[in-house]
C-alpha cells in the first residue's frame, strides 16, 4: 500500500493537470455566473502551471529555475486578474443586481 503512495510519476501530475484544466474549461463554457467563470479561469491557470512545472522537472531544469520563475509570474498575474475581475463583478452587481453574464450588456457599444 505504501509503495503505491510513494511512486507518483510525471504522468500522474499531467493527468491531474489535464483534469483540472478540463474542469476549468467546462466551468467557463457552461456556467453563466461571472464569479464561477473567474474561478474556472484561475483553475485553468493553475493547471497550466502544474504542467509547466512537471515538464520542467521531467527535462531536468531544476537548477535553472526558469519554469519556477515563470510559474511565479503567472501566479502574480492571476492574482492581479482576480482582484481586477472581482472589482468589476462587484461594480456590475451594484448597478445591475445580477452577475449573470447573459444579462450583462453594459460593456457593449
Amino acid at each position: 500500500m505504501n509503495d503505491v503512495l510513494f511512486n507518483v510519476g510525471y504522468g500522474h501530475f499531467l493527468v491531474l493537470a489535464a483534469v483540472l484544466f478540463l474542469i476549468g474549461m467546462v466551468g467557463v463554457l457552461l456556467r453563466r455566473n461571472a464569479m464561477i467563470i473567474l474561478m474556472s479561469v484561475e483553475l485553468m491557470l493553475n493547471a497550466a502551471n502544474m504542467t509547466l512545472l512537471t515538464f520542467s522537472r521531467m527535462w531536468g531544469d531544476v537548477g535553472a529555475l526558469s519554469a519556477h520563475t515563470f510559474a511565479l509570474i503567472v501566479i502574480a498575474v492571476a492574482a492581479a486578474e482576480a482582484a481586477v475581475g472581482l472589482a468589476i463583478v462587484v461594480a456590475v452587481f451594484r448597478g445591475r443586481r445580477s452577475v449573470d453574464v447573459d444579462k450583462l450588456n453594459a460593456l457593449r457599444h
